[in-house]
């Protein structure tokens, strides 16, 4: 039997996506990339914001289509199935089977009932990579103590759930064999990690026993400002294959908008973590997301967010615009603002933004970054590659590279840069 799968949304998803590809890991099933010719499709969902949710109801009646033809079975899991499960029952009546979050460890039981086959493998004991054998995710834990006012996710994934780090350790050693070159650690708060589980954040103990294989690289994203603590940082520096980069997700740049989110923390704070972070590592790569129209949102709340962005000069920032999201605080916030403000306020910052980059570009022609290749372009005769300062999420810059000697897909080069081009960088390979 062919399958297919479609998994939506963030790398913590995919890496959900991940262990329930594994469950299909038999003789009976025949993984097809080409969903037409599939027997069976299932949908790994989003449910984070609304963009996310209709992404996920548009991507599921696509697909339903194919059930008349081909296609016998489709699944959908995920957080939209999580937080909306009765409603999808109602809605999608042209789906076999949906799964909810909670109900992944019977994943197997539920498979073997739908395709009348025994499912011997279990959820999360062998998981298979979606897209290459270099790169991978290593998800430390689930859902999220934080409950900031424009956030849904507590609601989908409940409270955090650290996974023991001799069990991390583990998955990253097998992810090691299988060939991933760069570990990339992720969970909604990763410097929260621990905390339910020693009574501690414990994201330096957990980096200390990665940082002990061989990984080309070690990245971790999702960093909380007021979590990063000096004894982290020093921890990060001792550390051989922990890259300085820095995921740090502040939101905006008005104390009295971070207060209405319900975030920890000022914008002072948020300076002085990141003047730690390059004191300790003067190469830092800082990178952020910003969100646009929170409800009470004014023209001098704005201009100080600007202005924070200019002060702090993030290396990448991504933004977008507030959602509101039934059964959150800021739902029922009066001074909702009108869309067409969003809009206008975040093209303006990712204007700012651009700018920022470019200055940071310009400066870069004729360094030398090790890179590692990801793919190539035969109409353009030309590489893609990420140095240190892009994640594999695709939020960062690339750098575009020429070669006259061909290149290995998933190694690493010492790449010159030559040139820039907005976001992305041009460049050479050093001999």
């Amino acid at each position: 039997m062919k399958i297919g799968f479609i998994s939506l949304g963030c790398a913590k998803n995919l890496v959900d996506s991940e262990n329930i590809i594994g469950l299909f890991d038999d003789p009976f099933f025949e993984y097809e990339y080409d969903l037409k010719k599939c027997d069976a499709i299932l949908i790994n969902t989003c449910g984070f914001i609304l963009s996310a949710k209709q992404e996920a109801i548009d991507t599921i009646l696509e697909i339903a289509e194919y059930k008349k033809d081909r296609l016998k079975k489709l699944i959908v899991t995920g957080c939209f199935v999580q937080r909306y499960f009765e409603d999808c029952l109602q809605e999608f009546p042209e789906v076999d089977l949906f799964v909810k979050i909670e109900d992944y460890p019977k994943f197997p039981e539920l498979l073997s009932e739908l395709f009348d086959h025994k499912f011997t493998n279990s959820y999360g004991r062998n998981r298979k990579l979606a897209n290459n054998s270099y790169t991978a995710y290593l998800k430390i834990s689930d859902g999220c103590d934080n409950r900031c006012a424009y956030c849904a996710i507590p609601l989908i994934r409940g409270n955090c759930h650290s996974y023991p780090i001799e069990d991390l350790a583990l998955e990253a050693k097998h992810l090691l064999e299988a060939g991933v070159k760069e570990l990339n650690v992720v969970a909604q708060d990763t410097t929260y990690y621990g905390h339910d589980l020693y009574g501690r954040f414990a994201l330096k103990e957990l980096i200390h026993e990665l940082d002990k294989l061989p990984f080309r690289w070690i990245r971790i994203l999702y960093m909380y400002p007021d979590e990063i603590e000096e004894d982290l940082l020093m921890e990060m520096k001792q550390c051989t294959r922990v890259l300085p980069y820095f995921d740090i997700p502040v939101q905006y740049g008005d104390d009295r908008i971070l207060k209405l989110m319900n975030r920890r923390g000022t914008v002072r704070l948020i300076k002085e973590k990141i003047e730690l972070i390059r004191k300790y590592f003067p190469e830092a790569i800082i990178r952020t997301t910003m969100i646009v129209g929170f409800p009470g949102e004014d023209e001098e709340s704005f201009n100080n967010t600007l202005e924070m962005i200019e002060d702090i000069g993030f290396d990448s920032l991504g933004a977008f615009t507030y959602s509101p999201e039934e059964d959150t605080k800021a739902y029922e916030m009066e001074d909702q603002i009108p869309e067409e403000i969003k809009q206008e306020r975040y093209e303006e910052l990712m204007l700012l933004q651009k700018q920022i980059v470019e200055k940071k570009n310009r400066e870069r022609i004729g360094k030398t970054y090790t890179t590692l290749i990801e793919r190539y372009e035969p109409l353009f005769d030309r590489y893609i590659g990420r140095s240190y300062m892009s994640a594999p999420d695709g939020i960062d810059g690339v750098i575009y590279i020429r070669s006259e000697d061909e290149l290995r897909i998933g190694d690493f080069y010492e790449v010159k840069i030559t040139d820039y081009k907005e976001y992305d960088l041009i460049g050479t390979i050093d001999k």
